[in-house]
């Protein structure tokens, strides 16, 4: 049996970007590169470094990762190797990323 709004959410057109959250301070965006199992993951940052992350315990259920995704994070203070996830982008945000520049439409290989 179906909701009263069930066929509400099949004609849901693509989503509008009304406002991208912009990394701010310390914050950088990333690429996730790796799943390393639990709420752990390698992800390449655009400051150059590949930085072990982990996803923070209040965001680890709302927050489902896949190698690939655009992300912030926050690197830590002591150990720059390492940090924290605290946004990841939607399609429709990482396309405007790209289209504004603050995103590399393409991985450079070496």
């Amino acid at each position: 049996m179906a909701g009263k709004n069930f066929h509400n959410k099949n004609n849901v057109d693509e989503e509008v970007v009304v406002r991208v959250k912009l990394p701010r301070n310390k914050e950088v965006i990333g690429i996730i590169e790796q799943r390393l199992g639990g709420n752990k993951m390698f992800v390449e940052c655009l400051d150059g470094k590949t930085r072990n992350c982990r996803v923070p315990g209040r965001l680890k259920r709302k927050l489902w990762l896949r190698p690939g995704d655009v992300v912030i994070i926050e690197p830590w203070e002591l150990d720059n190797t390492k940090g924290d996830v605290l946004y990841k982008y939607r399609p429709n945000q990482v396309e405007w990323l790209k289209k504004n520049g603050y995103l590399k439409t393409e991985k450079e290989e070496f």
